[in-house]
């Protein structure tokens, strides 16, 4: 059983820990304030350099890359010939950083991405993504399964599972916002937001459904005969107005998406895929 360290007790370092406890390795914890408990049955350093020393596979959870390098800098030493693993936010180029900082104190890296919330860390279902080589990756699979049983490799390139990421956390705050401007709709009406639950969830469905045709639109250049016409959504954006005058909303934060919508129907898109948009997303 691999000996595990893990850097950092927030809420997903805190059930990592848990999670290899239960699967019976060795685990280890650090955290830079003493405030955070420590998990039942790991093993709590006061020293970053203890705590690495001690694993053989060394997970890194904290805010971001330059926050990783930071908090594991005074335990540079100890890092030679340990496998290195971060699950944090950060850009493609703070990945990169990354693994040659780790590179250069002998550590192998490999960069990772938790897509699931604390509760479900160790479950069969729950994905994470690596990337990095693909030899250490496969050295590793069976240890990094304790934490999520859907484990995959991007590819070899560093910063993959940073760029992948960002790519899906882009869809995360715009569906949260648009669910809690239908919290604050209902709401006024003396509805529980409760109620537009399963609703919401159907409709989440439904988007789901068009990604693979919306994908396909996107790699191929070819937005004729459209499941969803950009048109549609042009017409829709007085609606979006009325009811914000209708139900005491601020909507201001749909304007940069109605702007790009009016951009597109200038163009001549109107009767193209919504995915049409992707071209005026990327800048010439």
């Amino acid at each position: 059983m691999t000996p595990v360290t893990i850097i950092g007790l927030g809420a997903i370092g805190t059930a990592l820990a848990k999670a290899y406890v239960a699967a019976g390795h060795p685990t280890t914890v650090w955290n830079r304030s003493a405030s955070r408990p420590t998990p039942p049955g790991a093993v709590r350093m006061d020293r970053i350099e203890d705590a690495v020393a001690a694993g053989d596979l060394v997970i890194a959870i904290l805010t971001t890359f330059e926050a990783a390098r930071q908090a594991l800098e005074p335990a540079a030493g100890a890092l030679a010939g340990r496998t290195l693993i971060t699950l944090n936010t950060g850009t493609p180029a703070g990945a990169r950083e990354t693994a040659a900082w780790a590179a250069e104190r002998g550590a192998d890296f490999l960069a990772g991405a938790v897509k699931n919330v604390p509760s479900n860390v160790g479950l069969p279902d729950t994905l994470l993504y690596y990337s990095g080589p693909r030899a250490l990756f496969d050295r590793h699979q069976e240890t990094l399964q304790v934490m999520g049983g859907d484990t995959v490799h991007l590819g070899e390139e560093p910063d993959l599972s940073a760029l992948y990421e960002l790519a899906v956390g882009g869809t995360l705050l715009p569906t949260i916002l648009g669910f809690l401007q239908g919290a604050a709709l209902v709401s006024a009406r003396g509805l529980p937001a409760a109620s537009l639950v399963r609703y919401e969830a159907k409709w989440l469905e439904m988007i789901i459904q068009l990604l693979p045709s919306l994908a396909a639109a996107v790699d191929t250049g070819d937005y004729a005969n459209p499941e969803s016409s950009l048109g549609i959504f042009h017409e829709g954006i007085p609606y979006d107005h009325e009811i914000g005058r209708e139900g005491g909303l601020d909507v201001s934060w749909h304007e940069p998406m109605h702007d790009l919508l009016r951009r597109a129907v200038a163009e001549g898109r109107a009767d193209q895929s919504i995915a049409s948009l992707v071209e005026l997303l990327r800048k010439p």
